[in-house]
């Protein structure tokens, strides 16, 4: 879908709205395009000149036509708006609330209408629109100043919800990973979910994307482009409104009807496209999954130098629908040689307080076969957990390509340690059951033949 390369990847941005302050929305909107790769025409009746550009005094006066038009206007004002700009502009992006959302519904008809006599795709209304930091793409009014947002990276994020997005962008800056394309649609009234996925499925620069739901308009047309999608590359969905509380706000915030959240819960799981549980889940998997490409199985090995971390993440795998699959004789004959007698050779393997740094990379090498992921704890309160570990556990997920996570923690070098590791691509969690979630998510792929 090159259509959207014009939303994503504007040449032309006009701003209807406009403001010389940036105590204003439409000051800070116009101060976080002056770094677009393309051209920027403020529109204000009331300057000649905006921010060091030539100012219009409407979408009419441009030179040329634009590739988008951010609309920053009252919503009573917008039909008007919408109809000067036929022929004119390909994407118009509504940031203005005041429709369905508060019961406008007639007003939210009445743009609709609009656009599709003229031609136009609306993005919105109610929305922060699109992040693109390629591309210099910022249409959203939260300042630099106070939101910085993460740089360039392969997470593509797709939100209705515009606080959710917001968050997000904060959580993965917090990460250390980085976004290809971020969109806020808002409340839908044409371009939604469907549209992007479609267009994201095609995007060389993203690797896995997140997506955060209130509501599905054409649900058919909804499950057939989230399959394609996860078909070329994973797809993580945050469902909310979940139950009637859920439901009831999630219509009162975007003017949408949720819908039965159990038939959307069964059709995701018969196409096999994956639901995070929680918010803290979507993120972890964001994580784990930009860092390593998914694979298929369930037989996981825990390596821990602590009893109690590793049971619970044994715990957590069951609840994960993963197996713990004994240790192969072969194996066991292999550790009981190099280890210590009082080493735990079995699954979890436990090295004990008395670890040697070495003893990591010997674990791994031994059951590299016989299984398809693997969690490795280090807690760092011990001297034999050194910075080396990170780099034995990163010479191993490459010379085998199958998914390994982490759990690092108790102080230390335990920071310095999940830095070297993530900078490793080997993503790191806070807690064993995190980082087993993370590794069912990479397990729930169907390997390089189809991604």
């Amino acid at each position: 879908m090159a259509e959207l390369d014009s939303l994503f990847s504007p040449t032309r941005v006009a701003l209807i709205g406009a403001a010389a302050s940036e105590e204003k929305l439409g000051g800070i909107v116009l101060k976080n395009l002056l770094g677009l790769k393309g051209e920027v025409y403020p529109v204000n009746p009331n300057y000649a000149e905006l921010m060091g550009r030539t100012a219009y005094r409407s979408i009419g006066d441009l030179p040329c036509p634009v590739d988008l038009s951010i609309i920053m206007r009252p919503a009573a004002e917008v039909p008007g708006i919408l109809h000067q700009h036929a022929g004119k502009v390909r994407f118009a992006l509504i940031v203005s609330a005041g429709f369905a959302e508060v019961g406008a519904w007639e007003l939210q008809e009445e743009i609709k209408h609009i656009g599709r006599e003229a031609g136009i795709r609306l993005i919105g209304p109610n929305c922060l629109g699109v992040y693109n930091p390629r591309h210099g793409l910022d249409t959203m009014f939260l300042p630099h100043a106070l939101l910085k947002k993460p740089g360039k990276g392969n997470v593509a994020i797709v939100s209705q919800s515009g606080a959710l997005v917001v968050c997000l962008l904060e959580a993965v800056r917090q990460a250390n990973m980085g976004v290809s394309k971020v969109i806020n649609y808002g409340n839908a009234v044409d371009l939604d979910a469907a549209d992007v996925y479609e267009y994201l499925a095609e995007d060389r620069e993203t690797r896995v994307v997140i997506s955060y739901l209130e509501s599905v308009g054409n649900g058919r047309r909804f499950i057939e482009a989230a399959r394609n999608l996860d078909n070329t590359k994973p797809l993580l969905v945050l469902k909310a409104g979940k139950g009637a509380g859920g439901q009831k706000a999630a219509c009162s915030h975007t003017g949408r009807l949720a819908g039965s959240y159990e038939v959307f819960r069964s059709i995701l799981r018969q196409f096999r496209i994956q639901e995070a549980i929680d918010y803290e889940s979507l993120l972890d998997g964001a994580k784990a999954l930009s860092l390593q490409r998914p694979a298929s199985g369930k037989r996981v090995c825990v390596i821990t130098n602590g009893g109690g971390s590793g049971v619970l993440a044994a715990d957590e795998c069951g609840r994960a629908g993963l197996e713990l699959p004994p240790l192969p004789e072969a194996v066991v004959e292999r550790l009981i040689v190099s280890f210590p007698s009082f080493y735990a050779i079995a699954n979890p393997i436990d090295l004990t307080g008395q670890v040697r740094a070495e003893d990591y990379r010997v674990a791994l090498d031994a059951v590299r076969e016989a299984y398809d992921g693997f969690i490795v704890i280090a807690l760092t309160a011990v001297s034999g957990v050194t910075l080396a570990v990170a780099e034995m556990v990163h010479d191993f997920s490459m010379a085998t390509g199958k998914p390994v996570v982490a759990h690092v923690a108790q102080g230390g070098i335990s920071r310095k340690l999940a830095r070297l590791m993530e900078k490793g691509k080997i993503p790191v969690y806070p807690s064993p059951e995190r980082a087993v979630r993370a590794l069912a998510m990479l397990l729930h792929g169907r390997g390089d033949e189809t991604r």
